[in-house]
Order: structure tokens, then sequence, then C-alpha cells
């Protein structure tokens, strides 16, 4: 691999000299500098991202922070971000943050570290004081925050669409899987399934959940069962764990959709998969990561822009857990 000393050495100058040319912090001679670069191009000279970022001026490096990419939502979410800056010539630090606090930080930092110029963060706590205090734009990515750009879904819609195409399937004793209290698009999603059985006077009970994790999700679907065995209808937090409340339906020998059925709600990939396929609420993943990428590269570029929080549609699939409407 060619070094800064390497340049040096065929321009015939200090590595002082090259650096001063690469990061343009002092004066160099015009002959100097020509040495400089004629002997970067001759030697391929390749400066990792963040010396590049120097040698412009002008950082091209975004930090991407996910909660937990086991879940295949979030690779979805990714995707379109990274689609979304490629196309405009920038590059991505990826960090995996567990839901966990103090990893989450770490990453932060190291972002800083590698002089990125935004970060799209899709943070369970987006009104953390790691985000008021960075200098640079930052943008939530399926989060919502009280003064922060987000880009994200309509999910009080979805959860009314999934409370109401389960009553139109004629469910009657519906149980509501809350997701984590601490995350907004997910009561968003509560509060609106639960504002449409409220009005169509329809008996529901609710389980709480802490996470969208796999982990969880086996549990959850146990103790739905244990408390509410006769339940026929359950809106799912999200389709993992829609996909286990489906699996422990079939191991209590409960029929899906003809004695229970099951509406999930993100529509990953495995959802058309599995025997029955879910029928569930479909977040646009790709569409939303796409739209951050492009919105945080307006707020680098111009500073400021005039739609800080960008909205997109949800809609039902409808597949094998849910009946047919007559």
């Amino acid at each position: 691999m060619v070094t800064i000393k390497d340049v040096a050495r065929h321009a015939g100058v200090s590595v002082a000299t090259v650096s001063r040319c690469i990061n343009e912090t002092g004066y160099v001679h015009a002959d100097t500098r020509k040495k400089v670069e004629d002997a970067v191009r001759a030697l391929n000279y390749a400066p990792n991202e963040v010396a590049r970022s120097l040698y412009k001026r002008k950082s091209r490096l975004i930090g991407l922070l996910l909660p937990d990419i086991t879940n295949p939502y979030f690779p979805q979410l990714a995707r379109g971000v990274e689609d979304g800056m490629q196309a405009n010539e920038f590059r991505i630090i990826f960090g995996n943050s567990d839901e966990n606090e103090q990893k989450e930080q770490e990453y932060i930092q190291t972002f800083i570290q590698n002089n990125v110029v935004g970060v799209i963060s899709s943070t369970n706590r987006p009104d953390s004081d790691i985000y008021a205090k960075l200098n640079i734009p930052v943008v939530f990515l399926d989060r919502t925050s009280s003064d922060s750009p987000s880009v994200y879904s309509d999910g009080r819609k979805g959860g009314r669409l999934a409370a109401q195409e389960m009553i139109a399937r004629g469910s009657k004793r519906i149980t509501v899987l809350r997701g984590p209290v601490h995350i907004r698009p997910a009561q968003d999603r509560f509060q609106g399934a639960v504002e449409v059985l409220e009005e169509a006077g329809i008996v529901y009970n609710i389980i709480q959940t802490s996470s969208f994790s796999f982990a969880e999700a086996e549990s959850w679907a146990k103790e739905l069962f244990a408390k509410h065995l006769d339940t026929d209808g359950v809106i799912a937090s999200n389709d993992i764990v829609a996909t286990a409340v489906l699996h422990e339906a079939q191991r209590l020998g409960k029929r899906v959709p003809e004695d229970v059925q099951v509406i999930g709600f993100d529509d990953i990939p495995l959802s058309s998969l599995l025997s029955p396929s879910l029928s569930t609420i479909r977040q646009p993943a790709y569409d939303m990561g796409k739209e951050a990428a492009l919105l945080l590269i307006r707020l680098i570029e111009q500073g400021t822009v005039d739609n800080r929080n960008i909205q997109l549609p949800v809609s039902f699939v409808e597949r094998d857990t849910t009946r047919k409407v007559d």
C-alpha cells in the first residue's frame, strides 16, 4: 500500500509538505505542489476516506445508526439510505446499537472521529443530548423528534387500517400487542388501532411489549394465548411478533385464519414466505431510507430545508392470515 512517505520520497519533498498540499493548511509553492500532485497520480496514492475528505476540504462520509440489524426491517431502511447516498457520491459508516445506550454513544463518537458531515439515526432516544450537542445535521429515520428532521411512515393510519381490516373480517375478541412505550411510531400505531376498536365498540385486550426483537417475541406470543385463549384476532406490533403469534397459534392447534386472524406491521420479506403467508401493514422501508438520505444531503448542502418532516403512506397487504371479506 502506498503511503504518504512514498509520495514525499517520489516528489523529493518532506512528508510535512505533502501533508500541507493534501490538507491545504499552509503555503506551498506552485512548482512544489505540482511535484506532489504528479507523485500522487504516478503512485496512484489513495488516501482513506477521512484523509480524502481533508484533501477535498469537504467530507463525503455519513454516519448511519440502526438499533437491530437482526430485524429484517432495518436492512431495508439501510439499503434505501445507501442507494440515496451512493447516487450522490457519499459513503456510509454504519453502526448497530443493539438498542444499547452506551453502544449508541460510542458509535456517535466514532462517527465524529471519522469526520462525518451528517448522521441518520433510527435511535430509540431521539431527544437525547447525544444528538442535541452534535454540530452536524441529524435526520431521524423511522423515528420522530420534537424539533429535528425526521422521515417516518403514518403509524396512526397503519394502526387504524389494521383494526378496520380485522373488524371487516369478523373478529370480535381482539388482542393488540402494544409496541415499546418509548418509541413514538409504535405508540402511534397502537393508538390508531385502539381508536378504531373503541369507535366500533369492539372488546379488546392489550399485551405490552418492550422491543421489536426476535429474542422476546416468542414469550409475548405465549403470554397472549395464556391470558386470552379465546382471542380471535391479533394486531401485532411488527411482523416478527406476528410470526411468533402465528407459530404459537399453530402449536396450540388453532387454525389461522379460521380460528384466529393475525395482522403484522412492516411487510418484511419473510412475511410473504410464511405458511400461511402474513397479512400485514406495509411500511415503505426502502423509500423511507432513500428519503432520509436525500433530506440529509439537502441539509448538508443548503443548511436549511422547508420540509423537515417527511411522512410516507402505509397500506394493507392482504395475504392468508386474514379471512376474505364477503
